[in-house]
């Protein structure tokens, strides 16, 4: 029984078989680093943007395109491949660059481009001219964007510096031009629960969001969020709590919706706490697990699921 629907097996459905994304390093930075929206970014995030094994930036697109094909193609047996630009905000820079960009994309083994940002970055400018690219090229395009969660309190308190507002208006926008949406959550924030994940699945299912990539919370060294870790100003819930909120998020989540990843990791030298201490994989097997045991799918609670009932009559 599939607990859940999985990114991987889209892709083989969608595109005929194995396809591994290859990602892409710019240099490039976010406007809340920038001063544009703030200075300091997300409490969060590292020096790194959230890529910690891409190759550098001072090597070109296309080198780092071929060096990583040439990586992975060998390894796992792979022919097809989508162009993933990871690494702070990819459409925080001049037009005529994003455009280029994308240009750069065009190979025969390539069949998607997913460029990761934030959702009050995102022009209609940007927006149009990749409804044009896919339309050209055939190319699928995803936008990645980072809502993180949806209580505002939270929000504030990682300095994200935007509001859930920003996001709706942004996947509104995208989806009028039929490009698809991957949304980006970190499901254990401290400051979090269980209702903010149900609120978080119910909003991303109304918006018809195609995908989701959960991510749990690690804690990296050199961060805002690290020095107060370390001042125990905040605590972590629980490895099970994190699974039963996982759980609980796709329970009441579109079963349409594909699952990018159950959660987020990071190398052992960079963090002060990452996955309780466990490997990833044995966490999301943990979390498989638990939904096959219990008889658990995604969706069982989507409110998209269940008919109207009318009343006969109306006093």
């Amino acid at each position: 029984m599939e607990t859940y629907r999985k990114y991987s097996d889209y892709l083989i459905k969608r595109f005929g078989e194995k396809v591994y994304k290859l990602p892409v390093k710019l240099p490039i930075t976010c406007p809340n680093r920038s001063g544009v929206i703030g200075n300091g970014g997300c409490t969060f995030c590292g020096d790194e943007g959230g890529s910690f094994e891409n190759l550098e930036p001072s090597k070109s697109i296309q080198e780092q395109i071929i060096e990583n094909k040439n990586y992975i193609s060998p390894r796992y047996g792979v022919n097809k491949f989508i162009v993933y630009y990871q690494n702070f905000t990819n459409t925080f820079v001049p037009f005529e660059f994003f455009k280029n960009m994308l240009k750069e994309t065009l190979k025969e083994d390539i069949v998607g481009v997913n460029i990761s940002t934030r959702p009050d970055c995102v022009t209609d400018e940007q927006l149009d001219y990749l409804l044009w690219f896919q339309q050209e090229t055939g190319l699928e395009i995803t936008l990645e964007l980072g809502l993180q969660t949806v209580n505002p309190q939270s929000l504030k308190k990682i300095c994200r510096g935007h509001g859930v507002a920003e996001y709706v208006d942004c996947v509104l926008r995208a989806r009028r031009r039929n490009l698809r949406v991957s949304t980006h959550l970190i499901l254990n924030l401290p400051w979090d629960t269980d209702e903010d994940a149900v609120e978080a699945a119910k909003l991303i299912s109304s918006l018809k969001t195609q995908e989701v990539k959960i991510h749990s919370l690690y804690v990296l060294k050199n961060t805002v969020l690290g020095e107060q870790f370390q001042r125990g100003e905040f605590e972590m819930i629980s490895e099970d709590e994190f699974e039963e909120r996982v759980i609980l998020f796709l329970q009441y989540l579109d079963p349409k919706i594909v699952i990018g990843r159950l959660l987020g990791r990071a190398p052992k030298e960079n963090t002060i706490f990452c996955n309780w201490g466990r490997s990833w994989w044995s966490i999301r097997d943990s979390i498989e697990e638990k939904m096959k045991d219990r008889n658990i799918q995604q969706g069982d609670f989507s409110f998209l699921r269940k008919p109207i009932v009318f009343l006969d009559k109306v006093k």
